[in-house]
Parts: C-alpha cells; sequence; structure tokens
C-alpha cells in the first residue's frame, strides 16, 4: 500500500516507519521541520513538508500523496483529529489507523482525557474504515520517557521510594511490539474497531522497578511512602517550575491499576514479549 504516516518524525514514528517499510508499503511522512524530514528519510519514508497546525496544508498535501492508507501516530490529544479525518475524507482515502492510549481509561478529570475521548468519536463518526489502537505506557528504547527515567534512577539511587508502596498494576508494551501491531492492524485488523495493546500481563509497579533494576545489575531498597505528600510537593513544584517534568496528574495515576484486556490483539497474532526480556534489552542501549 502507499501510506500517508502522521507523526513519523517521533518516537514511535521510529519504530513504525521501519516496520511498514519492512512489509514493503511505500511510505510518505508528514515533516513539519526540516529536522523531521530528515528524521523520516532515514527511517524509510518519503518527506512532505506541512504541520498538523495549518489545516490548508492538510487539504492540499492529502489529495497529492494518492495514499490507499493513512496511519496517525500523532498524539490525538492536541485536538487535530477534526482536521486529520476531514483531510483524508477529502482525499479519498479509505483505510485509516489512529493511535489513541488507554489513558483515556483513568477516572481522573483530566483535560486530555476529554480532548483524546472526543478525537475517538470524531474517527468512529467518520466514513473511514478506521481501526483505533490504543497501547499502554510505551517502552523499549532510549527516548521513551517512561523506562529511560526508570534505568537512570535505578543505576543511581540506593533506596527508590514508591508512592502509594507500588502496588497498583501497569502493562508496558515495547515499541517494537506495538509497530508489529499497528503494521498488522492496519493490514488484517478490523475496521470499526477498537483494539487495546499492552504487555502480556498486568505486574504491580513495584514488580516493574525490581526488574529494571535487576536488568542493570543493582538492587536498590523499595520503600513505600504515602502518595498525597508526594502530590503535595508536585503541586508546588508545577506551580513554580517552568517546564515541570513530573506533573500531579502522573502521581496521581500511581493510585490507579492500569492493566488491559489484550485478548482481541493476540487473535491478530499479537505475541508480547515479557517485560524482563524487554528493560534489559533497553537497559543494554540506555546509560
Amino acid at each position: 500500500m502507499r501510506i500517508l504516516v502522521t507523526g513519523g518524525s517521533g518516537y514511535l514514528g521510529s519504530a513504525v516507519l521501519p516496520e511498514l517499510s519492512r512489509r514493503g508499503h511505500d511510505l510518505v511522512a508528514r515533516a513539519p521541520s526540516p529536522a523531521a524530514a530528515q528524521r523520516v528519510a532515514t527511517l524509510g519514508a518519503t518527506p512532505l513538508p506541512g504541520d498538523l497546525e495549518d489545516p490548508a496544508s492538510l487539504d492540499h498535501a492529502f489529495p497529492s500523496i494518492k495514499a490507499d492508507a493513512l496511519v496517525n501516530l500523532a498524539s490525538l490529544g492536541f485536538g487535530h483529529a477534526p482536521v486529520i479525518v476531514s483531510a483524508a475524507e477529502e482525499a479519498g482515502i479509505d483505510r485509516a489507523v489512529f493511535i489513541s492510549t488507554t489513558a483515556i481509561f483513568t477516572s481522573l478529570p483530566a483535560i486530555s482525557k476529554a480532548v483524546r475521548t472526543a478525537a475517538e468519536r470524531t474517527v468512529a463518526g467518520s466514513g473511514l474504515a478506521w481501526t483505533i489502537v490504543r497501547p499502554t505506557m510505551i517502552y523499549g528504547t532510549p527516548g521513551d520517557r517512561n523506562m529511560e527515567r526508570l534505568l537512570w534512577l535505578v543505576r543511581r539511587t540506593p533506596v527508590i521510594p514508591l508512592p502509594g508502596g507500588g502496588r497498583h498494576l501497569v502493562q508496558p508494551v515495547h515499541v517494537a511490539d506495538l509497530a508489529w501491531f499497528i503494521a498488522t492492524a492496519l493490514e488484517r485488523g478490523s475496521s470499526a474497531a477498537s483494539y487495546d495493546v499492552g504487555g502480556p500481563e498486568p505486574l504491580a509497579l513495584r514488580a516493574v522497578v525490581r526488574a529494571a533494576a535487576a536488568a542493570v545489575g543493582r538492587r536498590p531498597l523499595v520503600v513505600p511512602v504515602p502518595l498525597a505528600p508526594v502530590i503535595g510537593t508536585l503541586r508546588l513544584y508545577e506551580r513554580f517550575a517552568p517546564r515541570p517534568r513530573l506533573r500531579v496528574e502522573q502521581a496521581r495515576r500511581l493510585a490507579e491499576d492500569k492493566g488491559v484486556d489484550i485478548t482481541a490483539a493476540r487473535a491478530l497474532g499479537y505475541a508480547p514479549r515479557d517485560f524482563a526480556e524487554g528493560i534489559s534489552a533497553e537497559a543494554r542501549l540506555v546509560r
């Protein structure tokens, strides 16, 4: 297929573009900057200059590609879904895969949740043969913003404080496994369907921390700490830090179980790697 990819220059694109290229697809990827254009070209796609902030450029560019399918890796959390869906429909693109997130299942009143659920409704109400893929926490290579930070921490800190004791569940998905599933969902997945995609099983956060520590040959002391003081400290940090790297919402989500049912994904042959295997491989790449 000739596939138009939005968001291909981001972290997920670094795995998805090579996977689609390996399967023989012809790729064109939106590139909002010269650096992004160089990046997607390196990953196997023809760059298409343009920015999702400029709807007119999408309306002009999408028909020129004559694509068979759209893979939208760009975040649905910024309100671009209506513009992307409209441009795809006007261009005559039928098949489309949109990447969302299992974070929409949070019980917290997060602004991003409202935007993303509205985006999913826009996709579902479109005339496209759509598929929505919702990954859990993504990890696996440098730059993942999740396990890379944890590996840095366990390498350098003998004591790891875990808010809430780390008893709540997470289910990280390796970026290569997710890329495989996105390509497979495009080729063989059901239309008008959503797939939740995570690791093979939910794990307590403390088990994830211990696996990450073992991957770098460390055995830090894991100390449970109450969640409330952590939230209070982060609230102050978020208020005064010009560009906070941690937010209150992230801490509050530590009190939620984030396991998902991947049965539907397994029906397409999805077989995610064990977390211990995946984090050990990432540890060899991250220093």
